[in-house]
């Protein structure tokens, strides 16, 4: 599949030279052994392949978040268990997103998001009824550990299929994945309702969605003679030296920028639903306005990426929606029911630093096998730093007796996000970097 994405950049961009023997002493472009009807519907494959599973990274998330109460009462969770449930998501992808890189050099990276939305789909279904808290536990991490490859992936996929269109393509993948996110957080409740009450159905009946994104990368998987006729190019690439990307200032100002922003949309996904129920809001309008907090990121996550490619320097954009962060988190300190539904949109367009974050991964290195490491480094390395956020505001919470506490460390990690989010967006490139 790494061959697939190659001979793809060959055809979106310059062309490749790479030849392969025809056995009688002349050598033949690889290239003229893929016909364009083949490179077409393989094309088509990728881009349905990409929205599919881009819809399932976050559903696993968001909704739990808005049955979160039912949850741990079924359960019996306390306060500081509950917190720890939602550090699972940055948990799982610090630790099986670095391994991502690795995985597709072996099997491709096809195979290994088609086999992480199979392992989304088997969580899913298996959580609500594991009967325990150690087993819903368990089952998220399979759908989580899906989650996070696929994470990694994407962008890679994205800058080897369609190099000359990263923000086009980039922006097409968030929106899927903010209109993925937003759904969830908006239907699980009246669908819990509609299917009799049980939280446990409200949840499995995700695992649907899952699976259907499947069955866009089995063909890809397949499709062995494809990836051949591009082993040349794939050699070249494979003898590369990989990177020694911890050189890299602009990698560790990304992972970091990567590490605070989520730290900021787990905390949301995970409580906000919660924060404006405790306030008052009936449990179904709560439910809504996290949706509508996701559902932000739809058009947003298409526009930001396509601006921010034509920039030189992201900082502007990053301190836009840094400010967006602070007046919300502002808004529900003071007044979190009466001013509910602005403060739900302004923490949308601030947790649209995840698709500028994306962005700057594919503006921030030169090679597809750059991408991929500084891909896996940011999101490993950011996902570990985001992992005692969810867990602490659960603590606060449950020691304070409200959200002042919370609130107030959530406003204060958005000031250096918006400091190492500047320097990530300088023009640069870790290449350069790591090489000195």
């Amino acid at each position: 599949m790494m061959g697939l994405m190659a001979s793809e950049e060959t055809r979106t961009a310059e062309p490749r030279t790479a030849t392969t023997s025809t056995g009688r002493g002349t050598t033949t472009p690889a290239d003229t052994r893929r016909t364009p009807a083949t490179r077409a519907w393989a094309t088509r494959l990728v881009v349905v392949g990409i929205v599919l599973s881009a819809v399932n990274l976050r559903p696993a998330i968001t909704s739990l978040g808005a049955l979160l109460e039912e949850v741990r009462d079924g359960l019996g969770m306390s306060g500081g268990v509950t917190g720890l449930l939602t550090s699972v998501p940055p948990l799982c992808f610090a630790v099986f997103g670095v391994t991502a890189p690795r995985l597709a050099r072996r099997f491709g990276p096809a195979a290994v998001v088609c086999a992480g939305m199979a392992a989304i789909a088997a969580g899913l279904l298996i959580r609500p009824y594991a009967g325990s808290t150690a087993g819903f536990l368990a089952a998220s991490a399979l759908a989580l550990m899906g989650i996070a490859v696929s994470n990694v992936l994407m962008p890679v996929i994205v800058k080897r299929w369609f190099p000359d269109r990263v923000g086009s393509m980039t922006g097409l993948y968030s929106m899927a994945l903010a209109l993925g996110t937003s759904l969830a957080a908006a239907v699980t409740v009246p669908v819990t309702d509609a299917l009799g009450g049980g939280w446990q159905s409200g949840l499995a009946v995700w695992a649907g969605l899952a699976a259907a994104a499947v069955l866009p990368w089995l063909p890809l998987v397949r499709d062995r003679g494809t990836a051949r006729a591009q082993e040349p190019v794939r050699a070249v690439e494979d003898r590369q030296a990989p990177l020694r990307i911890t050189r890299s200032r602009t990698a560790w100002a990304l992972a970091v920028f990567f590490g605070l922003q989520a730290t900021a949309a787990y905390i949301t996904m995970g409580w906000m639903a919660q924060i404006f129920r405790d306030s008052g809001v009936p449990a179904g309008t709560a439910g809504l306005l996290l949706a509508v907090t996701m559902v932000m990121g739809v058009p947003l996550a298409f526009v930001i990426p396509r601006v921010a490619i034509r920039l030189p320097h992201q900082g502007p954009i990053v301190f836009v929606l840094g400010a967006c962060g602070l007046a919300g988190y502002a808004g529900l300190y003071l007044a979190p029911a009466a001013g509910a539904w602005a403060w739900a949109l302004l923490l949308g367009v601030s947790n649209c630093a995840f698709p500028l974050a994306l962005t700057m991964v594919g503006m921030r290195a030169r090679t597809g096998q750059g991408v991929a490491q500084l891909s896996a480094f940011a999101q490993s390395t950011g996902y570990l730093i985001s992992i005692p956020g969810p867990l602490l505001v659960g603590v606060l919470y449950q020691q304070s007796g409200g959200w002042g506490l919370p609130i107030a460390l959530m406003a204060g990690l958005m000031l250096p996000q918006m400091a190492v989010g500047f320097l990530a967006g300088r023009d640069r490139t870790v290449e350069d970097e790591a090489s000195r």
